[in-house]
């Protein structure tokens, strides 16, 4: 239960409750909302980038260490036929795409760009849980009821 509630605490302790050397699993929904969108440093056209909120960068600024990042992945699964997964990583592969803003990265395979590119990875911070999401994803057609799935534009 503890690894469910790392995204709210310290790297040190987050560390300490979840033993995986690499692709630690942490939290992950969907849930659209209004968000200001923060851009990505890269300089290439807007077309297939991910944008990180302020939120998202500095999350990611509080839990990470060194060469680690935050990597996204799109698996098949859910109620709607495809959900987000969030992982903390040191490893990039040769098909990755880095995001990378004030300091902070995140990572997207290329398989899995395919589904969220021009999306926003945003950190949000509730009373019952703490989760990274992805928003306003425009490769997504509608989410699930349970907000942690999505179907795909055809």
């Amino acid at each position: 239960m503890a690894a469910a509630w790392g995204l709210s605490l310290t790297a040190a302790a987050l560390r300490a409750v979840t033993p995986w050397p690499r692709g630690r699993l942490l939290a992950a929904s969907y849930r659209p909302k209004a968000l200001r969108e923060a851009s990505s440093s890269s300089p290439e056209t807007d077309e297939g980038q991910i944008h990180l909120t302020d939120s998202c960068v500095q999350r990611l600024l509080e839990i990470t260490e060194g060469s680690e990042f935050l990597r996204l992945e799109v698996e098949g699964g859910g109620c709607s036929g495809f959900q987000y997964k969030f992982s903390l990583d040191t490893v990039i592969n040769p098909d990755d795409r880095v995001f990378e803003q004030g300091g902070a990265r995140v990572v997207v395979d290329s398989d899995s760009l395919a589904f969220v590119k021009g999306a926003q990875v945003d950190f949000s911070q509730e009373l019952i849980r703490s989760s990274f999401q992805v928003l306003n994803n425009p490769q997504a057609q509608q989410g699930c009821s349970c907000g942690s799935s999505f179907s795909v534009k055809l």
